[in-house]
């Protein structure tokens, strides 16, 4: 008998396209008040966990992205595209549509 296991699937973006993973968004206020799930704002910062090749130029050569794996970056509220893989939330997005990479 055949037993099935669960597999991890793996995202590959295209061209100059990222996947971000957002971060949670924050479940209560700074004074300690707890916020119910709509009234939570949708967090703007995410860490990059995969990037494309880059995009192709005309004189036929990969330009190298600006962000790499594992970057924190801040993204536009209406941004790319949100897919679910193996019941995680991620936004896939042009390189062009991050607004900045966080650094401390």
């Amino acid at each position: 008998m055949a037993t099935a296991t669960k597999s991890k699937t793996t995202l590959k973006p295209l061209e100059d396209r990222v996947v971000v993973k957002p971060d949670v968004a924050e479940e209560k206020t700074a004074s300690g008040i707890f916020l119910p799930e709509g009234a939570q704002e949708k967090p703007l910062t995410g860490k990059v966990v995969a990037t494309g090749p880059g995009k192709l130029t005309d004189a036929g050569e990969r330009a190298a992205l600006q962000v790499k794996k594992g970057d924190k970056v801040i993204y536009g509220k209406y941004a790319g595209t949100e897919v679910d893989v193996d019941d995680d939330k991620l936004i896939i997005l042009r390189e062009s549509e991050l607004l900045g990479v966080i650094e401390k």
